[in-house]
């Protein structure tokens, strides 16, 4: 089932249907309990790019039972389930809200902090790969590849950081603060190297296609459409 043109969960006690983005219940029983989904954080990147930051990891096997092993391609391939659905530039159904500043699927890294909503382009954030910011007051330091779309946010507490000259293309390892100390960056948080005990934690970030979380969030600011 679609909501908006995204696709919704159910959950199997009670079949309500649940928005991806907003993790909330948004038909059936539980709307209005004030539930909300837990945030767990997931990488959307390559597999060069997660071997490298994680050589031991598992991976499941193609022989899953439910899809032929063919079935499970990289997405850039022609034989990959959504290829087609991802190389056509408009949505399967009509978007009855949507802004222009960019193409519908276009991935943004979407940022909700204390009641205000900002999107930022995967495209601009593979150029920059650093950006200093504040949503509705959180401060922020939003970090990317520029390989793929991986791309995380942190709460900075107003500390501001650049990237060192040697930063891989892929997800960068350390940052520098003003001070030129470093901070070591992991996909829960950062760290200082000097403090160890000096933490600064991930904030919930989602990526997603711009019409989604245009639709989901129509306040939205759009990080360089709107402001430097």
């Amino acid at each position: 089932m679609l909501y908006r043109s995204n696709k919704v969960m159910y959950d199997r006690k009670t079949e309500t249907l649940w928005s991806q983005l907003r993790g909330e219940p948004i038909v059936g029983e539980l709307v209005g309990s004030g539930i909300k989904l837990e945030y767990f954080p997931v990488a959307l990147t390559t597999w060069g790019e997660w071997l490298d930051e994680h050589p031991d990891t598992k991976v499941q096997s193609r022989e899953t039972g439910y899809y032929p092993p063919r079935s499970y391609e990289r997405e850039d391939d022609h034989r990959a389930i959504y290829f087609a659905y991802r190389e056509d530039p408009e949505t399967m159904f009509p978007i009855w809200n949507r802004d222009e500043q960019l193409a519908p699927k276009q991935l943004v890294l979407g940022v909700v902090a204390d009641g205000a909503f900002k999107a930022y382009s995967i495209d601009a954030m593979r150029e920059s790969r650093l950006v200093n910011d504040s949503v509705g007051g959180t401060d922020l330091v939003v970090v990317a590849s520029s390989l793929s779309a991986d791309a995380l946010a942190f709460r900075s507490e107003g500390i501001q950081f650049t990237l060192p000259d040697d930063a891989p293309n892929s997800l960068p390892e350390t940052l520098l603060d003003e001070e030129g100390a470093v901070w070591h960056v992991e996909r829960d948080r950062l760290w200082k190297d000097a403090d160890p005990a000096q933490t600064l934690p991930l904030h919930p970030a989602n990526v997603s296609f711009w019409f989604g979380w245009y639709i989901t969030y129509p306040d939205t600011l759009l990080y360089g459409a709107t402001e430097g």
